[in-house]
């Protein structure tokens, strides 16, 4: 079935459905959901952020609620209330008439100033600018970051909601990193190999919305990050590039959420039975097709008590064809593997289990949590050293808010991910897009501790102090990963450790203008400072 087919009839299958509000995704770095979890940390609102993105509807009502404790806040925080209401009370409205507005860089209804905001006929229409600029200075390093492009959201009538975002960005200079292999930023897709001089690439994410009671269904492209992790997520991150995909969001009762989501992937792996000759001699002479790769994963989160969340799912890498079993919600993703391909493990696919807790405020003014990725276990044998095969990654993390004063939290947090986890005997099938983990951006065999102070001293100035120590052994073969017992030791090879501290100031001067000063310095590669600003994100 071709995917144009599959997103028509996954719209035709909620058309029925009660109309309730439309939904816009949030780019999951805005610092309001910071702003949600440390309320929620405090108790005062409940917070559902275990997947990210969410949408500007969402938050609104989160913020709303935060309202009604207005009182509880501190002096910072109720300026940042205000703020953040600015921001999202019309961006998130779902007020429609058919009478025509037009207005070109002024302010909207709440006071937050537009570059355009149109409205009619039942439609909303909010459209920014998108500009950076940084400088990058260090060891090794002297380079300059700049980028362009346009964002634009809105709703048509009360259920379909839209955005649009498109970055390009260009790096120019000496020593700014062309692969991004083992750092935390973001993958990228460089545009033109063959100059060395300058970096180019483009960051897109849209979607088209639809919402109906307790739920909604989403198909475009973006990134899905699931369970927490103050520097990168064993289960789903932003390291990889996002993602075509199609998600569905649905609250079954006020204490348990389903999401189902399934995605296209790249392999980056020429599929040479399907490369054919193009008649010339132009840039090789051939037409090169990639392995298709495909990502479905569902989980359901269940409201344990109050302030305790615990959630269980799992997803599967699959290639070379779709296969309309995956897309189906309730399927169970390692069963259906096995019958449909025999147990034959060189015709299966790559499974994974995962298990998140989140506990915020049962222990005052602290948020617990923790995250399990099982890529591969021998239940049988999990004890025993000689024939385990215990595939997996965890992290554990606390965080303090307001201690030793107001404003401020402390941080600590341990990640582990054992070997070969993430990786799969079939190329196609690693948890990976564009050869980026769409997990943990460490990658296995490895290990992360992380101390961070985060405080606020004014209103939208953020600052943090942050430690991390990194251990990471050798890959291995697929030979050692299949074969080998015992399995071998947790970073066993070629081990390197790396450590970082890291200092970092944001402030918010606008709405979605932010300025950004940071120095990170590395045991391993030496120190490195960055001045930047940014608009429209």
């Amino acid at each position: 079935m071709k995917r144009n087919s599959l997103l028509l009839l996954a719209l035709i299958l909620t058309a029925s459905l009660p109309l309730f509000s439309q939904e816009v995704y949030e780019n999951e770095n805005s610092e309001v959901y910071n702003y949600l979890a440390r309320i929620a940390q405090r108790g005062l609102i409940q917070f559902n952020d275990n997947i990210r993105p969410l949408s500007k509807t969402y938050l609104h009502e989160c913020l709303d609620s935060v309202a009604t404790k207005k009182e509880k806040l501190t002096i910072i925080e109720q300026s940042e209330l205000n703020f953040y209401l600015q921001e999202y009370s019309s961006s998130s409205s779902n007020k429609l008439n058919n009478q025509g507005t037009f207005r070109l860089f002024s302010k909207d209804n709440s006071g937050r100033f537009r570059s355009l905001y149109a409205s009619g006929n039942n439609t909303n229409l909010f459209v920014d600018p998108v500009m950076s600029a940084k400088v990058v200075e260090g060891d090794h390093q002297s380079y300059n970051s700049t980028s362009s492009g346009l964002h634009f959201w809105g709703n048509v009538g009360k259920h379909i909601g839209f955005q649009f975002f498109y970055n390009d960005v260009i790096e120019s200079g000496k020593g700014f990193d062309t692969t991004r292999a083992f750092s935390a930023e973001t993958g990228i897709i460089r545009k033109d190999t063959s100059n060395f001089k300058s970096l180019n690439f483009t960051e897109f994410r849209g979607s088209v919305n639809y919402a109906f009671k307790n739920g909604s269904v989403a198909i475009g492209q973006d990134h899905l990050l699931y369970g927490y992790g103050e520097n990168g997520r064993i289960i789903l991150s932003n390291k990889a590039p996002n993602y075509p995909f199609i998600r569905i969001d649905y609250d079954i009762f006020p204490w348990l959420h389903f999401n189902n989501t399934h995605a296209w992937l790249s392999s980056n792996i020429v599929d040479s039975s399907k490369t054919y000759g193009t008649g010339n001699v132009l840039f090789g002479g051939v037409r090169e097709i990639f392995v298709p790769k495909f990502f479905a994963t569902h989980s359901l989160q269940i409201k344990a008590a109050k302030g305790l969340d615990l959630s269980v799912g799992e997803s599967i890498v699959y290639s070379d064809r779709l296969d309309f079993g995956y897309l189906i919600p309730v399927m169970f993703f390692k069963v259906y593997d096995n019958i449909v391909n025999n147990s034959h493990i060189q015709a299966g696919s790559n499974s994974q289990m995962f298990f998140t807790f989140n506990s915020r405020n049962q222990i005052k003014n602290t948020h617990l949590y923790g995250s399990l990725f099982v890529d591969e276990i021998r239940m049988s044998t999990i004890f025993v050293k000689s024939k385990s095969r215990n595939q997996l990654g965890y992290t554990l993390g606390v965080n303090v808010a307001d201690l030793p004063f107001k404003n401020l939290n402390l941080i600590a947090e341990y990640t582990r991910i054992n070997p070969f986890v993430y990786n799969n005997l079939i190329p196609a099938q690693t948890y990976t897009n564009h050869n980026y983990s769409l997990g943990d951006w460490m990658g296995n065999n490895s290990d992360r501790l992380l101390l961070a102070v985060k405080y606020n001293p004014i209103s939208r100035l953020k600052c943090a102090v942050r430690y991390q120590a990194i251990r990471k052994g050798s890959a291995g073969t697929i030979v050692d990963q299949y074969l080998q017992q015992p399995q071998p030791d947790f970073l066993f090879g070629n081990l390197k450790s790396s450590n970082e501290w890291n200092v970092n100031t944001n402030y918010e001067l606008l709405n979605s203008l932010v300025f950004n000063a940071n120095f990170s310095h590395w045991n391993t590669i030496g120190s490195t400072w960055s001045l930047g600003i940014h608009y429209g994100f």
